[in-house]
Parts: structure tokens; C-alpha cells; sequence
């Protein structure tokens, strides 16, 4: 809507509604920028849409009203305290209706923190062009370790996680815990030591390096350069889990496995015992009724070659008879009573068959043998 004036006589009077206005929308052509300053009066509540606060110039004492939407004040999750010196990015508005002059807020980071951004984002490079974040470097994980290390703060929920979950999921689970410091400036070193006092204990498979979540200074120690080569070069699969999913420190990328959570850890390093009992339950049914089909599959050979074990010699005879029975046939056949039985006679002389009637004589006595006997006779 257009802002017009109203005229009295050579006068221009604006409203306050269109004063308002008029001074909002050309606020509203301000581009955004980032101030600095400390966080006063900070104003939450779950009820509101808004989170208010005030930012204070500790040279002077200047403040700046701010509003941020709680949504996206909450997605930071900075856990602001009055007192904070921050770097809030943003744009100046004016609320019409108050005339309150306010920036709205659109992020904020702690001050320092785009400095400590910048110096990982180039660590990153470095130890990515030196290949420790190559997926071709990470290990799989043992199906069963022998022993778990879990490298953890004191008294830390991540502990407690981790363990209710390695204790819930595989009972037997033996578990060496390496308490340190996950917090600070010493946190570094001394977790890069625990790490070392684990891979020395024999028989550990597999480390965990557990944390809950936490601010970005919180889990900037996870970020160490020491810490990173440390997960980097461990003889053993090492599994971080540290501070939410949407934490990323670079220990998650030199890790093996990067877990989302404690709890997630503790899954990903046990077997469930209950899923072995019950693959071991299914194998050991297989495995019974394969055997029980051998046994069946073997007894039927078995049963199949006694058969022919039973009538191979009633078998042999037959055909050793056949056989028999066909030769008795062909010599009965060539035998002289076969020869004898068709009219044909044998004529004897004394001591001879007669094959040529030259070697008689006459009046010579002969005996001649038909199929039913024999007679005399006399050479004429």
C-alpha cells in the first residue's frame, strides 16, 4: 500500500501507522549482516514462537533488541547463557504496530567460531589428501570380538549406553573401559592415550569411542589432529560414536564405522544372542533332517543292493542252467543216437567202424547198430 501524507495547507503530516511503515519497508531493503555482542536477557519459552534477547556492546553498554524463531533457535542447539559473546547474522526490522526496532535474527554462532571452522574445514583437506578418510582403508568389523574396548568419559550417559546395550544384546560380552577426558583442553592427548592403553590389552577385536552430544566446543576435542592420526593408524576397527547424528567431528572419518549414537555403537560391535540361538536352532534342524535324509537316502542303496546280493545266485544258476541246457541241446544233437534216431546205421567189423567197403572181405561177419540195437551180418 502506498504511503501518502496527509495535507494541511503547505503542511505534509504523516500517521504513526504510515511512518511505521515507510521506516519498515525501507529497512526491509537493508541487506544482512553479522554483529557482535553479548547475550543479554534471553528470553525462552515454550509456549512462544520467538526467542527474544538482547545484544549488549561491552565497550559501551549500546544494546540491540533481537528475536530469532525458536525452531531454527533450537536446531543450533548452543545452549546460550546470558554473558555469551556471540556473532549473530541477520536484518533490522521495524514492528509497525510498537515501533519497536529489533534485528531479526537468521544465525548465530559463538564468537570465534567461524575461525574454528575455517582451521577444520582445512585440517579436513589435509588429512583427506593423505588418505585417511579413503573407504578403501575401512575395516569390517569382527562378527564376534573377543574383547570390546569402549573409550568413554566418567559417569557419562555414553557409557552407560553403550554397556546397557552390549549387556542386553550378547550377555557374555567382555568389556575393557578406558575412562578419560572427553571434555576441554586435555581431552585430545588424553583420549589419543586411552586408545593406546586398549590396543595394548590382548585379545581386544574392536574400540568404541563414545560420547553423548554437546556443543561444538564441546566435541571440538574429537576434531584433534592427534586424535584423528591416533583412530587413523589403531591396529584394531575403531567405531565413534560421538555426539548426535548431525555431528560430524573428523573423528567419524577416520573411523572404520561411524555410529549415530552410543546405543547404535553398542548394536553394531555384539551379535544379538538371541538371533545366534536362534540361527544356531535353525542350522541344528537343517542340519538333523540332512542327516536324517542320508541315513534314508543310504539305507534305500543299502536295502536296494542286499536285493540283488539275494538274487544274484539264483540269477547265476539260471543262466549258468541256460547256458548248460543250451549246450546239452547242441551235443545231443551232434551225437551218433541223434544220428542213428534219423536211419542212418553204424557197420563194425570186429575192431573198426567200416568206412570203405575196399577193406572187406567176402563172407566176413559184421554187426550193424541202428537207434534201437544191433543185428549180424555176413559180407556177400
Amino acid at each position: 500500500m502506498k504511503i501518502a501524507p496527509i495535507e494541511y495547507g503547505d503542511r505534509k503530516v504523516y500517521s504513526v501507522s504510515a511512518f511505521n511503515r515507510g521506516v519498515a519497508d525501507w529497512l526491509a531493503r537493508l541487506p544482512t549482516l553479522w554483529v557482535e555482542g553479548e547475550v543479554t536477557e534471553l528470553r525462552r519459552h515454550t509456549g512462544w514462537q520467538s526467542v527474544f534477547f538482547t545484544l549488549k556492546d561491552p565497550a559501551d553498554g549500546a544494546c540491540l533488541p533481537a528475536t530469532m524463531p525458536r525452531g531454527r533457535f533450537d536446531a543450533l542447539r548452543l545452549d546460550l547463557v546470558d554473558g555469551e559473546r556471540v556473532h549473530v547474522f541477520g536484518r533490522p526490522e521495524l514492528y509497525e504496530a510498537r515501533g519497536d526496532f529489533r534485528l531479526r535474527v537468521l544465525s548465530i554462532e559463538r564468537f570465534g567460531l567461524g575461525d574454528h571452522l575455517a582451521a577444520l574445514e582445512r585440517l579436513k583437506r589435509k588429512l583427506a589428501a593423505e588418505g585417511l578418510f579413503a573407504p578403501e582403508r575401512k575395516r569390517p568389523l569382527p562378527r564376534l570380538p573377543r574383547v570390546v574396548g569402549l573409550v568413554t568419559g566418567n559417569d557419562a550417559a555414553a557409557k552407560r549406553d553403550v554397556l546397557s546395550t552390549l549387556t542386553a544384546r550378547f550377555p557374555p560380552a567382555h568389556v575393557v573401559v578406558a575412562e578419560t577426558y572427553v571434555q576441554g583442553p586435555r581431552a585430545a592427548a588424553a583420549i589419543v592415550e586411552a586408545l593406546r592403553s586398549l590396543c595394548a590389552v590382548p585379545a581386544v577385536d574392536v574400540i568404541v569411542v563414545a560420547r553423548g552430544g554437546g556443543s561444538f566446543e564441546d566435541l571440538l576435542p574429537f576434531s584433534d589432529e592427534r586424535l584423528v592420526r591416533a583412530i587413523a593408524g589403531c591396529p584394531v576397527p575403531v567405531v565413534s560414536a560421538v555426539g548426535h547424528e548431525q555431528d560430524t567431528p573428523l573423528c567419524d572419518l577416520a573411523a572404520d564405522v561411524r555410529a549415530s549414537t552410543p546405543t547404535a555403537a553398542g548394536r553394531l560391535v555384539v551379535p544379538d544372542l538371541g538371533e545366534l540361538l536362534a540361527g544356531l536352532d535353525r542350522s541344528r534342524g537343517r542340519l538333523a533332517r540332512g542327516a536324517q535324509r542320508a541315513v534314508v537316502r543310504e539305507r534305500d542303496a543299502l536295502a536296494l543292493v542286499r536285493d540283488r546280493l539275494r538274487r544274484a545266485p539264483v540269477l547265476a544258476v539260471e543262466r549258468k542252467r541256460a547256458a548248460l541246457e543250451q549246450a546239452a541241446a547242441r551235443l545231443k544233437a551232434l551225437s551218433p543216437e541223434a544220428t542213428l534216431e534219423r536211419g542212418y546205421a553204424i557197420v563194425r567189423t570186429d575192431d573198426e567202424i567200416v568206412r570203405s567197403p575196399a577193406r572187406l572181405r567176402p563172407g566176413q561177419p559184421l554187426r550193424v547198430e541202428v537207434a534201437e540195437g544191433e543185428f549180424g551180418a555176413r559180407v556177400e
